[in-house]
C-alpha cells in the first residue's frame, strides 16, 4: 500500500458515501491524494523524479508525513529541477538540513542530489526516467486486491527496478520503496476491488 500499512479492513466507507482503500484514513489531504493521484499513470520525468525522491524521503516514516511537507519540498528543492539540485554544494545541503519544512536527514538530502545527478546521466545517455521505470511494469495486470493481505510490499519487478536504479547511481531505492513508487505513479494499480476509484 502507499506506506506499507496493513489494515484489517480493505475499504472504509466515508461520509460522502464512497468506499475507499482503508490506508488513506480520513485526513482530507490523504483522501484527496488517494482519489486524484495514487495509481494514476504518470509519465513526466520531473514529476517521476519528484515522486522517486519523496518515496525515498518517506523511508522509516509514514507517507502522510511526507505528503504534508510536499509543497515545502517543492520550494526547498527548486521545483525538483534536477539540473539545479545536481549542483547543490555542501553548504546548500547543510542549509537544507536546518529546514524544518522537510525531513531533516543528512543522507536523504544527499540522496536527492545523487538522484539528480543520476537522472542527468540517464538523460545524457539518451534515456528518460519514464522509459526506464515503466519498462519494469508487470507484463500482466494482477486481479485487484480484495484485502490488505493481497497487496505485496515488494515484487520481482520492484526488486529488478531497484537493482537497475542502484546500478545507475540512484539512492534510497530499495525494492520496497520502488514498489511504493510503482503504486504511486500507476505502474501498478493496487486500489482495492471495492474502492470507488477502482470502479471509475
Amino acid at each position: 500500500m502507499a506506506e506499507g500499512v496493513a489494515r484489517r479492513s480493505a475499504v472504509v466507507r466515508h461520509p460522502d458515501g464512497r468506499s475507499r482503500c482503508a490506508w488513506c484514513g480520513t485526513d482530507p489531504l490523504y483522501v484527496d491524494y488517494h482519489d486524484r493521484e495514487w495509481g494514476v499513470p504518470l509519465h513526466e520525468d520531473r514529476a517521476l523524479f519528484e515522486m522517486l525522491c519523496l518515496e525515498g524521503a518517506q523511508a522509516g516514516l509514514s507517507w502522510i508525513t511526507v505528503l504534508r511537507k510536499r509543497e515545502h519540498y517543492r520550494r526547498a528543492f527548486d521545483g525538483f529541477d534536477a539540473s539545479r539540485i545536481a549542483r547543490y554544494t555542501a553548504r546548500r545541503q547543510a542549509a537544507l538540513l536546518a529546514d524544518p519544512g522537510i525531513v531533516r536527514h543528512r543522507q536523504k538530502i544527499a540522496g536527492f542530489v545523487a538522484n539528480a545527478r543520476a537522472l542527468l546521466a540517464l538523460h545524457d545517455g539518451g534515456l528518460t526516467l519514464d522509459e526506464l521505470v515503466w519498462s519494469y511494469g508487470p507484463r500482466r495486470r494482477r486481479a485487484r486486491p480484495r484485502g490488505p493481505g493481497q497487496v505485496p510490499a515488494e515484487t520481482a519487478e520492484s526488486a529488478a527496478l531497484s537493482r537497475e536504479l542502484r546500478r545507475r547511481g540512484f539512492t534510497f531505492v530499495g525494492s520496497t520503496i520502488c514498489y511504493a513508487f510503482m503504486q504511486a505513479v500507476g505502474i501498478v494499480d493496487d486500489h482495492q476491488a471495492r474502492c470507488f476509484v477502482a470502479r471509475r
